[in-house]
């Protein structure tokens, strides 16, 4: 996970627009200790923010997604801080069944697995997520 100087640091170095509602929605992100829902994180923002309108919210979510700070955990329609760096292509995640806890994993070996299986050319991988359903270690 990175630390909010960091992530100031890396979007000053791209060039990126870095907005106060952008930088807001993603620390309501990161604190969740969940995944939040996009009219969550809306909610929340409005605390923060006089009024904010759902675009502004949304904009923030794909902001933060296209720059891979953070997940869609699409069987959820939720969002998650990365908490592998933000420079990785798809994402594998662990969700409970009972607590909804999700955890972010990280196996190395199912891109070049995805590549390898590709490599006739009849389809090209631009992102992917992996969920798998169980029960934690606490629930369990």
């Amino acid at each position: 996970m990175f630390k909010e100087e960091q992530i100031i640091k890396i979007c000053k170095q791209n060039k990126w627009r870095l907005t106060e509602p952008r930088l807001e929605v993603l620390r309501i992100i990161s604190l969740s200790k969940n995944p939040i829902k996009a009219y969550d994180i809306l909610k929340k923002l409005a605390n923060k923010i006089k009024n904010p309108k759902p675009p502004t919210a949304y904009r923030a979510i794909q902001f933060w997604q296209k720059h891979k700070f953070i997940h869609r955990i699409e069987s959820l329609n939720a969002y998650q801080a990365c908490s592998h760096g933000h420079s990785h292509v798809g994402a594998q995640f662990l969700i409970c069944d009972d607590c909804g806890k999700v955890i972010e994993s990280n196996l190395h070996e199912i891109p070049e697995i995805l590549k390898k299986s590709t490599e006739n050319k009849t389809f090209k991988p631009l992102r992917w997520n992996l969920e798998i359903n169980g029960l934690c270690n606490q629930c369990s």
